[in-house]
C-alpha cells in the first residue's frame, strides 16, 4: 500500500493528526502577537530578521521604532527593545520579515569514553588525529584557567567583564574539558576527544548558566568574522531555548544555520527535557542542517553495552512546528567527569560531585556533570579529529559520516537518532556529500503509518540510504521491518521532491522503547504544544542525571 502526497495533501496530514501546519515566512511569533495585543508601554526584547531585499532607509526605519540593544556584521538582524504597542508597527514595517522574541537560553570519563569508541591516547589514530591544533568554539559561561584546557582566548558577550580565562558559573570550563580536555591535572585520567584542539571561548551565558538569544547570535556573527583568523572548524553549542517559531523564522536557527553554511560545523545539544516527552528538541537543535546530540546513559561496564540506554532526560523528537526528525546521535552524557573551573558556583552547588584522580591529587579540579550538554561536547571533539584527518571535510559529510558510522541501538529514532557516536568508525568512514539535512516526518491519512524522507535523495547518493543510516543494512536495530526491506526507496514523490515511502516499521502497533505505541496516537498527541514549560529550570538543572547506583566515572588510566 502506497501512499502519494502531493501538494496540499502534506498540509491536510498535519491537520489531521493535529500537527500544527507550516508556519509561513514574514509576520511575528505567537508570543510577540500576544504581547502586541496586550500593548502598553511595557518593554519587550525582540530580534527582527530583515527581509534580503530590505533597503538601508527600511533598516533604519525599523530601528528608529525601538532602542537598539546589538547589531550584527554578517547577518541581517538587528536586536531591539520596543514597547509592545510599537510591535504590531514594527511587524509590518517595510523591510522586516519577521519579529522574535529575545529568548532565554539555558546551557544545558572513561566508560564514556569506551562506549563511544574513542582511540586511546598513545595508539595510531590517537597520534595523528587528536585534534590537530584546530580552534573549537565554545560558546558557554566561559572557560576558567585549567591545566587540562588548551585556551585561546576568551571574547565576553554578556557584560564585557571576563575577556581572560574566566568561568563563574563552570559549565563552559566542563564542556571545554570534554571536547579538549589534556587531562594533566588528574595525571591523564580524565582526558577530552580531541586534546589537541585549541578552545576559543565565546562567553554567552553568566553565572547562573542563563543567557539571552541576542547575545549567541552576536557570538556566531563573531565567528563569521574571525573564524579564519583562529582556524574555527567546530562550534560547541551547549545550550538551548524553547522553539517559539518554525526553524525558516526563528533568528538563533538561522545564525546557526549561516555559520554551518560558512563551512564549520555547528554541533548543539538536544536539551535535557525528554521526561517531559516528544517534540521537546530545544532551538537551535531543531535546525535540520546542525548536528543534533542526545545522550546515552552507560552503566560503566566497558564494552559491554548490553546496558546502556537512552538518557532518561535526553530530549525526543520531532522538533516542533517543523517535525523534522531528531537527535541526530546520541554520544555517552551521564555523569560526565571533566574540568571544572576554580570560580565555579557549580562546585559550591554540587559539591557532592567533586570528582577525584585516584593518586592525583586534583580534588576541586574536576566536576560530575550529566545532560545533552556533555554529549554534545563528545560529538565536538569527535568532528575536530575527523577534521583533523581531513582538512577538506565539509560539514554536511562530517554530519552524514558521524551518523552513517553510528553504533545501533534497539531505540526510536526520535530517542537515538542514527544511534552512538562511534568516534573509531567515524575517523575510518568514507563519502561525500553536500547536504545533510535530517529528514522531515510526517503521519499519513491512514493513520498508522509514519512517512519519513528518503535520505539517499535528500543526500545525493545511495550509500547514505535510510538502511545504513539508520540501521545495520535492512533491518532496524531493534529488528523490525522497514517499509519492503529498501527503507522508504521505493515511495512516492512529497510535495518538496523528495521520496517518500510507506514505513511500515510504524503501522500495526509496534512497540516502542519506552512501550508507547506509535499506532494510537501517543507520540503525536503527547507533544508539547506549549514552550513555556521548557523555562522551568528543574528540567535543565545542572544537577540531573540517571542515578545508576554504580558509577560511570574512571578509577584507573588504563587506557590513559
Amino acid at each position: 500500500m502506497k501512499h502519494r502526497l502531493l501538494g496540499i495533501a502534506a498540509l491536510a496530514v498535519a491537520v489531521a493528526v493535529g500537527l500544527p501546519p507550516p508556519a509561513m515566512a514574514g509576520g511575528a511569533s505567537a508570543k510577540v502577537k500576544e504581547k502586541a495585543n496586550t500593548g502598553g508601554c511595557d518593554k519587550v526584547d525582540v530580534i527582527v530578521t530583515f527581509e534580503h531585499s530590505a533597503s538601508p532607509a527600511d533598516q533604519a526605519n525599523a530601528k528608529a521604532l525601538g532602542k537598539v540593544k546589538r547589531s550584527y556584521d554578517n547577518l541581517p538582524m538587528v536586536a531591539l527593545q520596543v514597547p509592545q504597542k510599537t510591535l504590531e508597527n514594527l511587524t509590518n514595517a517595510p523591510g522586516v520579515s519577521f519579529v522574535s522574541l529575545d529568548s532565554e537560553v539555558v546551557g544545558f570519563s572513561e566508560a564514556g569514553r569506551k562506549t563511544a569508541n574513542t582511540p586511546p591516547i598513545g595508539s595510531t589514530y590517537d597520534n595523528i588525529y587528536n585534534g590537530n591544533l584546530h580552534g573549537i568554539a565554545v560558546l558557554d559561561s566561559g572557560v576558567g584557567s585549567h591545566l587540562d584546557v588548551p585556551f585561546l582566548l576568551q571574547k565576553d558577550f554578556v557584560d564585557g567583564a571576563f575577556e581572560y580565562p574566566w568561568d563563574p558559573f563552570g559549565h563552559g570550563t566542563h564542556v571545554a574539558g570534554i571536547a579538549s580536555g589534556l587531562g594533566a591535572a588528574s595525571s591523564y585520567v580524565h582526558w577530552g576527544q580531541a586534546y589537541r584542539a585549541r578552545v576559543v571561548s565565546l562567553r554567552v551565558l553568566d553565572h547562573e548558566g542563563r543567557g539571552v538569544s541576542s547575545d549567541v547570535i552576536a557570538a556566531l556573527d563573531w565567528v563569521l568574522t574571525h573564524a579564519t583568523t583562529h582556524d574555527i572548524r567546530v562550534i560547541n553549542l551547549s545550550l538551548g531555548k524553547s522553539i517559539d517559531e518554525a526553524a525558516a523564522n526563528d533568528p538563533l536557527v538561522q545564525a546557526a544555520e549561516r555559520v554551518w553554511d560558512a563551512g564549520i560545523v555547528v554541533v548543539v545539544s538536544a536539551g535535557n527535557y525528554g521526561r517531559d516527552g516528544y517534540g521537546t528538541v530545544t532551538s537551535p537543535g531543531n535546525s535540520r542542517k546542525v548536528i543534533t546530540v542526545g545522550s546515552l546513559t552507560d552503566q560503566g561496564t566497558g564494552t559491554d553495552f548490553s546496558d546502556d540506554f537512552v538518557s532518561s532526560y535526553s530530549s525526543r523528537g520531532p522538533t516542533k512546528y517543523d517535525n523534522f526528525l531528531k537527535p541526530d546521535l546520541v554520544a555517552p552524557g551521564n555523569r560526565v567527569v571533566a574540568a571544572m573551573s576554580a570560580e565555579a558556583k557549580l562546585k559550591v552547588d554540587l559539591a557532592d560531585r567533586l570528582a577525584s584522580c585516584g593518586a592525583s591529587a586534583c580534588l576541586g579540579d574536576y566536576l560530575e556533570l550529566s545532560g545533552t550538554s556533555m554529549a554534545a561536547a563528545m560529538v565536538t571533539g569527535a568532528a575536530v579529529r575527523m577534521i583533523g584527518r581531513d582538512p577538506t571535510l565539509n560539514p554536511d559529510t562530517v554530519k552524514a559520516r558521524l551518523m552513517k558510522s553510528a553504533r545501533k541501538i534497539a531505540a526510536s529514532p526520535v530517542e537515538s537518532g542514527a544511534g552512538v557516536l562511534d568516534v573509531h568508525a567515524a575517523l575510518d568512514a568514507t563519502g561525500f556529500t553536500s547536504s545533510a539535512l535530517s529528514p522531515k516526518m510526517a503521519r499519513s491519512e491512514e493513520g498508522n503509518v509514519i512517512l519519513v524522507e528518503n535520505t539517499s535523495l535528500l543526500w545525493g547518493g545511495e550509500q547514505w540510504a535510510a538502511g545504513y543510516m539508520w540501521a545495520d543494512g535492512y533491518m532496524w536495530s531493534d529488528g523490525y521491518m522497514w517499509a519492503d526491506g529498501y527503507m522508504w526507496a521505493d515511495g512516492y514523490m512529497w510535495s518538496d521532491g523528495y521520496m517518500w515511502s510507506d514505513g511500515y516499521m510504524w503501522a500495526d502497533g509496534y512497540m516502542w522503547a519506552d512501550s508507547y505505541l506509535w499506532s494510537d496516537g501517543y507520540m503525536w498527541s503527547d507533544r508539547v504544544s506549549n514552550g513555556d514549560p521548557l523555562y522551568q529550570m528543574s528540567a535543565q538543572s545542572a544537577a540531573v542525571s540517571d542515578d545508576l547506583g554504580t558509577s560511570s566515572l574512571a578509577t584507573g588510566a588504563d587506557d590513559r
